[in-house]
């Protein structure tokens, strides 16, 4: 079968032709549809420093990805044959005190698929059906493709009550798009987006951003001049993994409010603790989705009229693999989804 592997610790990829996979005990094998690329993937194409220090070749990547079960391994039977399904990338053990209290979420022995194990980057994968998620007839297939960042975006925006408040987003990656989305269809009141790449801002602006802001010409107190904001943002979504973006973030919260914090920030960022304690705010991490509840509740947003196209701007066969990767280095572009199947 077709993959796409790092082979080796060195940058690039490469598509290839890989011995068939099989399901073991508890298992489902599926055939790929679509799969998504994700910044993660990148990191790994690219041989960063993270990628060095977790991932280890050979490695079929992609952990984004919708497909049709075709094979059951033994005692697997929560799914069907013919079932569409995605996928939650979070492999848990559950063993661990986590685990067992239904936290799956905050597993400390997660294993992620395509990074840990081989994933979707392929004409077939192999995941525990616990992890499967059968969609609804509603949910379209090329949608279905991202459904794991677009959980980890309605993580973020539902950590928080969302109903009549202002909201600023920082980094209008494909994260931060959905999330803008989220937010407006949740009830937000004005939805802010900052970034430094127009053609990111204008993805943000068809979601539903009230406003965006690219910080290299404008200020984010400009944005709250002009939408009339009298106090500060009563919630924060740090998505971009910028140094200067938290610290800006927290200068312009109100008293009491709340920030959810997904981008990956470097070791190097330092924020003023003492506006922290005197506006008492409250910071949460976010990893993931939680599973499940976070899937049920995408699902019915979906269902519901939520609309996240605006997102996704291509849709490339697995070959053009390499156009891929440019265009998000480049940052030109939203979600990417290869067709694996088509």
């Amino acid at each position: 079968m077709r993959s796409l592997v790092k082979p080796e610790p060195a940058s690039g990829l490469t598509l290839t032709d890989v011995a068939e996979v099989q399901p073991g005990a508890g298992e489902a094998l599926i055939r790929v549809q679509k799969a998504a690329v994700c910044g993660t993937d990148l990191h790994i194409y690219e041989w960063d420093e993270w990628a060095q220090g977790i991932i280890a070749p050979p490695l079929t990547l992609g952990h984004e990805f919708v497909g049709e079960v075709v094979e059951l391994g033994p005692g697997a039977s929560r799914v069907h044959v013919g079932d569409r399904v995605t996928g939650e990338g979070h492999i848990v053990c559950g063993a661990c005190r986590h685990c067992r209290a239904g936290r799956l979420h905050l597993c400390s022995n997660t294993r992620g698929l395509g990074v840990q194990r081989d994933g979707a980057f392929a004409d077939y994968v192999v995941m525990p059906e616990s992890n499967l998620w059968a969609l609804h007839p509603d949910i379209p297939t090329q949608i279905a493709a991202f459904y794991d960042p677009l959980g980890n975006a309605a993580h973020c925006a539902l950590s928080f009550d969302m109903v009549g408040e202002d909201v600023l987003i920082t980094g209008a990656g494909p994260i931060g798009v959905m999330v803008a989305a989220i937010c407006r269809f949740v009830g937000a009141r004005h939805v802010v987006v900052t970034d430094v790449v127009d053609y990111r801002l204008e993805l943000a602006a068809k979601a539903g951003a009230s406003l965006t802001v690219n910080v290299q010409r404008e200020t984010v107190e400009d944005a709250m001049a002009k939408l009339k904001m009298s106090n500060g943002f009563d919630r924060g979504i740090e998505v971009s993994g910028n140094a200067d973006a938290l610290p800006t973030m927290i200068d312009t919260m109100y008293n009491g409010g709340m920030i959810a914090l997904l981008g990956f920030l470097p070791k190097s960022t330092t924020i003023d603790w003492n506006q922290v304690i005197l506006k008492s705010l409250r910071l949460k991490g976010i990893y993931g989705r939680e599973m499940y509840e976070t899937w049920y509740k995408l699902t019915q947003m979906l269902r519901s009229g939520l609309d996240v196209t605006p997102v996704l701007t291509h849709q490339l066969p697995l070959g053009d693999y390499e156009q891929a990767f440019a265009a998000m280095r480049e940052g030109q572009c939203g979600k990417i989804v290869l067709d694996i199947a088509d």
